[in-house]
């Protein structure tokens, strides 16, 4: 899918990282939510309270769950789950450009 029709985009970005990892917010008449962003080259570690689904549009990262010691590279057309509570690190050699779906 390369749009979303009949949503409600937040304005107000999510700012993580001093502006290395910045989304949107986009919301769906059933309820469900998403975020677009995009991640500057760096290292990074999130947490998760939902679980997650991360679409790699463009660029690539390499993920791991936190205290694993196998990295996994995603590249772009690709995609990852993460579990609900969870702390998930990523290391992204290029700027990337993502979907995250959260999962109800």
């Amino acid at each position: 899918m390369s749009e979303f029709n009949n949503v409600t985009v937040v304005k107000k970005a999510n700012i993580y990282f001093g502006g290395q990892v910045i989304s949107h917010t986009v919301l769906f008449a059933d309820g469900s939510k998403k975020t677009l962003g995009v991640m500057q080259t760096g290292e990074y570690e999130f947490s998760t309270g939902a679980a997650e689904i991360m679409e790699i549009l463009s660029g690539e990262l390499e993920w791991q769950m936190k205290g694993e010691e196998k990295w996994k590279k995603v590249v772009g057309g690709e995609a990852f789950n993460v579990p609900a509570n969870a702390v998930f690190l990523m290391k992204v050699p290029v700027v990337t450009d993502y979907c995250c779906s959260f999962v109800i």
